[in-house]
């Protein structure tokens, strides 16, 4: 199973484009060991449109195009799930077995992402009710999902 987080915005460089390369190397590191093909992140331009709703349609239109069919998609909402980190494993694992052939992750842009896509997503995932910048929320992904990692292959990073 392919593992692609398509995001809106950019990182820019810095402290969270150096932490986010890290847990994406880190993460390919370990998921090739433990049956993960591969580890993508697609940057998505931000939207210039003047109104919400269509700097929406726009980013979820850029979103769609980059999801290949016979792909799960999983959305970053402050309307979704917060789960413990073993749980997020535990998805991971499940739909690896399954044979889903591509997990994708999409972060919307700061207007979020639109109620279709989101209908789409067998997972809407939250990291809790704090509102917090995509480009925190980008890092908090790349480490929950090498975390994942880490917690199926039984290596002591993740101690709960």
């Amino acid at each position: 199973m392919r593992v692609v987080v398509v995001a809106v915005g950019r990182l820019k460089q810095g402290p969270e484009r150096e932490l986010a390369g890290r847990y994406r190397e880190r993460f390919e590191e370990i998921g090739r060991k433990l049956g993960f093909r591969g580890f993508e992140i697609h940057e998505i331009p931000e939207s210039r449109a003047r109104n919400a709703a269509t700097r929406i349609a726009e980013e979820t239109a850029a979103i769609s195009a980059k999801i290949p069919e016979k792909s799960l998609l999983s959305v970053l909402d402050e309307r979704g799930d917060s789960i413990d980190s073993a749980a997020f494993a535990g998805h991971l694992a499940r739909w690896r077995d399954q044979g889903v052939e591509n997990t994708i992750f999409a972060i919307g842009g700061a207007d979020g992402l639109s109620p279709d896509l989101r209908g789409k997503a067998v997972l809407r995932l939250a990291f809790g009710a704090a509102t917090w910048p995509h480009q925190i929320v980008r890092v908090m992904l790349l480490e929950q999902i090498y975390r994942a990692g880490t917690i199926l292959a039984g290596h002591p990073y993740h101690r709960a």
